[in-house]
């Protein structure tokens, strides 16, 4: 393709998909690239062997650790990027997220920029992608300019039991904010059902609100918008000064080709974001592109998560589950005084996910007593904040092979977090004392494979000793490269990042239209 575009995107997830369909009206000439194809629509989206024991819409490819083992990441390359598996769960990063705070193993740095400026964008997120939710539930919102455009999904009855528990003993449950394109006030014309594979599956009837089908779509309307496909970036050439990005190297179909842009936005994912950039060196940029800092590929954050299965002693029927959350120690609690993190549902697990997940542990196990199990499982999500670690990091060979080094770190809230909810369990209607690690089932068994939350390797400030990025997201050693994914990330907070990463899209989206005129 010989043609010249005024914006190339790379990546149509959260970031980038978002920003195309932000741009779409300016009349900019956009091309989305995107290295892979629409997620394919058929019955094994919502089976979940094909899903979790398959393996199916997982990409092959394989990444390497800090000892050099390989593994396979849990990435997923379509239209919609990582939020075609997603579970839709869109939170506001707190007010204080933005600051300094001190954690139990050390300090999360302030972002340069502070949540007022985020705001309009998070309540324009929210709507762009059908969020249901309440204000003024949960003791730790941020303020908000605008209410959230959908009203919040209704507990069945063991989520409401639930619900009522935490209430009653003293706690702040608040209906979780869900991004899927449900009407329970007319029924025969909702787009979602409620099922059961939504967290971790692929939605077959495009009701989840991911970024293919609240963005991208919406986007490719416009004529001055192209999505290409199985199109693999690279590699980004400079000119000769090393300040503008003149030509993107991709693979289409397997193919080489050659793009031009006034302006390239990378938005990969937080590991194929520093690997483009590292990737792309050149005499200007020996340590790779944008990386006269050092800083391209560290700080590498993905949460302290922890999936736990409690077991109800009546029957959970419940088929969306993931009405009810609770940040009740997000700042901390009793006896500590450092963070500690969210909790919120996850899907509802079957018998037939475990079995899919753990063939070899369940092998004995008869089909009917793993759907009893499932039958009375209440599944929980329990996130605490990873801190940034310029040693945890993404790093290229010159085969093009990318490590992933990572050392956990802050254990002990995500430990906190996890005895407490335990304690609570008896309050809450399950048997005291059984929480088990949901994980025990997952075929995965190495921990930073499970990368769905990944950002932090671009980081975003005011200093370009310290950064990749400026505050509009521009990388402080180009003119024209930009980033939009969760690489900007100064740190991660305790609950999931995609609407942040959407919202910032917004957010550089007008800065781009500025400066564009």
């Amino acid at each position: 393709m010989d043609k010249h575009y005024d914006v190339i995107i790379i990546g149509s997830g959260a970031g980038g998909g978002t920003l195309a369909r932000h741009l779409a009206p300016s009349g900019k000439s956009i091309l989305i690239l995107e290295r892979g194809d629409w997620l394919t629509r058929e019955a094994k989206n919502w089976d979940a062997t094909a899903v979790f024991g398959d393996n199916r819409y997982i990409s092959p490819e394989t990444w390497y650790d800090r000892e050099g083992h390989a593994f396979q990441p849990q990435v997923h390359y379509f239209v919609g990027g990582a939020t075609k598996m997603y579970g839709a769960a869109l939170y506001r990063l707190r007010k204080e997220d933005f600051g300094e705070r001190q954690h139990y193993d050390g300090i999360s740095p302030a972002w340069p920029i502070q949540y007022e400026e985020l705001e309009p964008y998070y309540g324009k997120a929210e709507e762009m992608y059908f969020v249901h939710g309440e204000r003024g539930t949960d003791p730790t919102e941020p303020p908000a300019s605008t209410p959230y455009p959908c009203p919040p999904v209704s507990n069945e009855p063991r989520m409401q039991q639930l619900f009522d528990n935490l209430k009653a003993e003293g706690y702040h449950p608040f209906p979780a904010p869900c991004a899927i394109q449900l009407d329970e006030a007319n029924m025969a014309y909702s787009t979602c059902i409620r099922c059961q594979t939504c967290d971790g599956y692929p939605c077959l009837v495009h009701a989840k609100s991911d970024a293919e089908v609240c963005a991208v779509r919406p986007a490719v309307t416009f004529d001055n918008v192209t999505l290409l496909r199985n199109a693999h970036a690279l590699k980004l050439l400079t000119d000769a000064s090393g300040k503008t990005v003149t030509e993107i190297e991709a693979e289409v179909n397997g193919e080489p080709e050659t793009f031009r842009g006034d302006i390239v936005v990378v938005s990969c994912g937080a590991a194929n974001s520093a690997k483009l950039l590292l990737s792309s060196a050149n005499d200007k940029h020996p340590n790779g592109l944008a990386n006269g800092s050092d800083q391209v590929g560290r700080h590498y954050m993905f949460h302290n998560s922890q999936a736990v299965l409690a077991f109800s002693l009546e029957r959970n029927p419940t088929m969306f589950q993931k009405t009810v959350a609770l940040n009740d120690f997000y700042f901390g609690m009793e006896g500590f005084d450092f963070p500690v993190g969210n909790i919120q549902m996850m899907g509802k697990s079957q018998g037939a996910m475990y079995r899919a997940q753990s063939p070899v542990m369940t092998a004995l196990v008869p089909e009917m007593a793993l759907d009893e199990l499932a039958e009375h499982a209440v599944d929980f999500w329990l996130t605490t904040e990873d801190l940034p670690d310029p040693d945890n990091r993404v790093t290229v060979d010159a085969e093009g092979k990318l490590t992933l080094s990572y050392t956990p770190n802050n254990q002990v809230p995500r430990q906190k977090l996890y005895d407490k909810l335990k304690s609570m369990l008896g309050d809450m209607g399950m048997r005291p004392g059984h929480l088990v690690p949901r994980d025990a089932y997952m075929k995965t068994d190495i921990p930073i494979a499970g990368c769905a939350h990944q950002a932090g390797t671009c980081r975003f400030g005011t200093d370009p000793a310290s950064s990749v990025l400026d505050t509009d997201c521009k990388a402080h050693e180009l003119d024209n490269l930009y980033v939009v994914d969760t690489s900007f990330f100064c740190s991660i907070g305790a609950v999931n990042p995609s609407l942040t990463a959407i919202a910032n899209a917004m957010r550089v989206g007008d800065h781009l239209m500025a400066r564009m005129g």
